[in-house]
């Protein structure tokens, strides 16, 4: 028995350190666990990542990895690790509210966005419009918004990342239609016409956030998904992504996309949170989990759920061929970037709340 004891104890040895030599660490029973908070829309996305991801790294590695992912508005997901939520990797909806848990918490580093490949940004989208079969209020552009009988439904910017693109969106076609050209907007000459312009935007925006307009503003892009299935509204503002699920689950015939005449470039980004994966001790998985969203496999994840990836290389071309095309600007070229956007718009007492009289 002692013999047996003795050769069992050897050859658990030797297949320990096998594996170190074969993989360069040592065998881990135990499973790495990893924290994502992402942004609503998300959900489907990260269940497929994690489960590749995981697999992935126990073939390159030896070690195993679980990643919990937990979804809700991209802006509350922020304000939650600011309050102590230990998210290992954020994936949320705009550079804002990665900045604000920098900046709030002192979570990250200043430099988390040159961290990955296009500013942290693996994949991209858009907003666009979802409408009822038959399109029977005849939605095509911005402006059929504010016609009377119709009704919209959008999250709240006070909370959801997608909706702050929303409202963004909304804000730049105003400018493009009255000024021609964003160009405009950096021509000293043209300073009292651009006035006039973010003067019509503004009137725009508040008759598109008038609660007769728009009844109900979910905290989060899903939710507002549920209550436009359930019945409420004429038109989804909608992440594309978010539009072609729908699509995809409620089969041929139920609802329609419309594509606006202009709409914005959406570029949700990604980062490990410094201070919780040094405390974990996590740095390495969680670095590896989002290098492999850039890879093939992830960007081809990606276009499968209707994101548009960042490096298209190796990503069949049936995939790609889905996304419509769509002219959209950036928010540093209309509005200077998110930081001035966010302040301007969105903070306490900003343009959002003056126009909703809050």
């Amino acid at each position: 028995m002692k013999t047996r004891t003795w050769l069992y104890g050897a050859l658990l040895l030797a297949s320990g350190a096998l594996a170190y030599w074969v993989t360069g660490c040592a065998p881990s029973s135990e499973e790495v666990k990893l924290l994502n908070v992402s942004y609503d829309p998300t959900r489907e996305l990260y269940e497929e990542v994690k489960t590749a991801f995981a697999k992935s790294w126990k073939e390159q590695s030896g070690e195993a990895v679980a990643v919990k992912t937990m979804h809700d508005g991209s802006g509350k997901q922020a304000r939650k690790v600011i309050e102590g939520f230990e998210a290992d990797v954020v994936t949320l909806a705009l550079a804002y509210d990665i900045d604000a848990i920098r900046q709030k918490a002192g979570l990250l580093a200043k430099d988390w966005q040159s961290r990955l490949p296009h500013n942290s940004c693996p994949y991209t989208s858009t907003i666009i419009f979802l409408v009822r079969r038959g399109n029977p209020k005849h939605i095509q552009d911005w402006g059929d918004l504010l016609k009377p009988d119709v009704q919209v439904v959008t999250p709240n910017p006070k909370t959801s990342g997608g909706a702050r693109w929303n409202y963004l969106a909304a804000w730049g076609y105003v400018l493009k239609r009255e000024l021609g050209s964003f160009d405009k907007l950096k021509d000293p000459q043209a300073a009292e016409e651009v006035a006039r312009a973010n003067e019509k935007a503004r009137d725009f925006l508040k008759q598109l956030f008038d609660p007769k307009k728009t009844p109900v503003l979910d905290t989060g892009a899903r939710s507002a998904t549920i209550t436009f299935k359930n019945g409420i509204g004429d038109v989804f503002l909608a992440w594309e992504n978010e539009a072609y699920l729908v699509l995809q689950e409620s089969g041929k015939g139920k609802y329609e996309i419309v594509v606006p005449s202009i709409s914005i470039l959406a570029e949700p980004p990604v980062a490990v949170v410094d201070k919780v994966v040094d405390k974990h001790g996590t740095r390495k998985e969680a670095e590896a989990f989002l290098k492999f969203l850039y890879t093939p496999e992830g960007q081809t994840m990606a276009a499968r759920h209707f994101y548009r990836p960042c490096d298209p290389k190796g990503v069949p071309e049936e995939l790609l061929k889905q996304f419509r095309p769509v002219e959209m600007f950036r928010i540093d070229e209309v509005f200077g970037g998110w930081a001035k956007a966010q302040k301007e718009h969105f903070d306490d007492g900003g343009i959002y709340d003056q126009i909703k009289g809050t």
